[in-house]
């Protein structure tokens, strides 16, 4: 069988850092950059197919319902392992010769992006949902595949104690991009809208706004273009299609599986379901501001720019604090603020329409996001084998929201069932296994 020698796990947790003004320097370093770069690139195109997208819906008069099945369009980032082998190993005729295998990868599936976003602009969802969902998909597909390439890119370009920091420039680049996808498209097209609506759903003032997001894409395909690849193995040529199949689509599942055995159940069930209560919650948060009476420019103002701002600062709180303490204390924390802001939505749901409430709850929601972020995207770094970093980083991040995204399908039903205080209530109580199975996973590595 053709395959590297598999590398032992490092240990994520000891603190390498003596001091705080060196641990923020690195941030300065240029590969921080570039990832500050590329994370915008990967962050443009979530919103615009599930949170940003589901505001645009309601507005159109969709039903909460059908919103909360249409995130199930989220779910291409949970089977991203399928075809991540592919994106590994399979160079790609007259880019991948000029750019890398990993710049190649990240070039193409923006074009796609840009290209399906463009289809999201011009498709009418009060005449059908069918070009939507199928633009909306072909985004979902691209942006998986760019996140592929982009993950084993970061993950090849520094040693494994740096990727804490670069997982904080990447949400940095990340949270930036989703301002503009967030608020952005939101002020583009309260900008546009004419009065004669009353505040009602206007589908030229959309259709700037996502063709404007199309050619911000514009931004990632520059940084593509002006970063290096990183080195990589050489892999032995496969003597034939068998051969290259099993070291192409086994050999990164059996690497992982080897090295950890029957820890590799409760690392599984930990990625699976770590961020279980933002993802379940945030389908609705949308819908729920539009329903609460929240206009597009407070919402742009508050959630995607003093959120945002906060899920910076967490997150570079988040990495500094994975060099000083260890990622497993971190995800502690990151894991029980997470549950536990979303105990703020349900108190802001009795509370009523109130901007003040509203940026004190965002903010703490989104600062605790970028703490447990940043520390959870470092753990799933520290788990690869950097000769397979693209097919097993792609494995993690499928699972982390294979069963949130398949679960907040039924968001919208649970709603209309039970109201949203209860709601977030519930979504808050989903987040207290994970503390068990966070305490599990650090005694194992003891």
């Amino acid at each position: 069988m053709n395959h590297p020698t598999p590398t032992s796990p490092p240990d994520p947790s000891p603190p390498v850092a003596s001091g705080w003004l060196d641990s923020l320097r690195v941030y300065l370093e240029p590969t921080s950059l570039r990832m500050l770069g590329l994370g915008f690139a990967a962050g443009l195109p979530l919103l615009l197919v599930l949170g940003t997208l589901s505001f645009r819906l309601r507005e159109a008069g969709i039903d909460r319902t059908t919103i909360g099945y249409l995130s199930w369009v989220g779910l291409a980032y949970g089977f991203k392992w399928c075809w991540a082998p592919l994106v590994d190993r399979l160079p790609l005729p007259i880019l991948t010769p000029k750019l890398g295998r990993r710049r190649s990868w990240l070039l193409l599936s923006q074009l796609l992006i840009m290209v399906g976003l463009m289809g999201m602009a011009w498709a009418d969802p009060r005449d059908t949902l069918g070009p939507v969902v199928w633009c909306a998909l072909l985004v979902a597909f691209a942006s998986a595949t760019q996140d592929i390439a982009l993950d084993a890119y970061r993950i090849e370009s520094a040693q494994v104690r740096l990727q804490g920091v670069l997982a904080a420039s990447y949400q940095t680049g990340y949270r930036l991009a989703m301002i503009w996808a967030g608020a952005g498209v939101l002020w583009i097209a309260a900008g546009v809208e004419s009065g004669e609506s009353n505040g009602g759903y206007q589908q030229h003032a959309w259709q700037v706004a996502y063709l404007a997001m199309a050619a911000s894409m514009l931004v990632g395909m520059l940084m593509v273009l002006i970063s290096p690849e990183p080195s990589r193995v050489e892999w032995p040529p496969a003597r034939d299609a068998q051969t290259w199949l099993r070291s192409t689509l086994i050999e990164p599942f059996a690497d992982f599986l080897r090295r950890h055995r029957w820890e590799a159940v409760l690392i599984l069930a930990l990625i699976g379901t770590y961020r279980i209560s933002d993802v379940v919650m945030g389908i609705m948060a949308n819908p729920f501001y539009v329903d609460m009476g929240y206009t597009k420019t407070e919402v742009a103002n508050v959630t995607k720019v003093y959120g945002v701002i906060m899920t910076l600062v967490g997150a570079f709180v988040g990495g500094s604090m994975t060099l000083r303490w260890g990622v497993y204390r971190v995800m502690m924390l990151g894991a029980v603020l997470s549950a536990a802001t979303n105990l703020l939505f349900a108190w802001l749901a009795g509370h009523g329409h109130d901007v003040t409430a509203l940026i004190a709850v965002v903010s703490a929601d989104n600062f605790s996001s970028g703490i447990a972020s940043a520390a959870f995207i470092a753990y799933l770094s520290s788990l690869t084998n950097v000769q397979y970093s693209a097919t097993q980083y792609a494995l993690f991040s499928s699972m982390m929201l294979l069963a949130p995204k398949w679960l907040a399908g039924f968001s919208g039903v649970a709603v209309d069932q039970v109201g949203y205080a209860t709601f977030f209530v519930g979504t808050a109580a989903l987040g207290l296994p994970v503390l068990l199975l966070v305490y599990l996973a650090r005694k194992t590595q003891t």
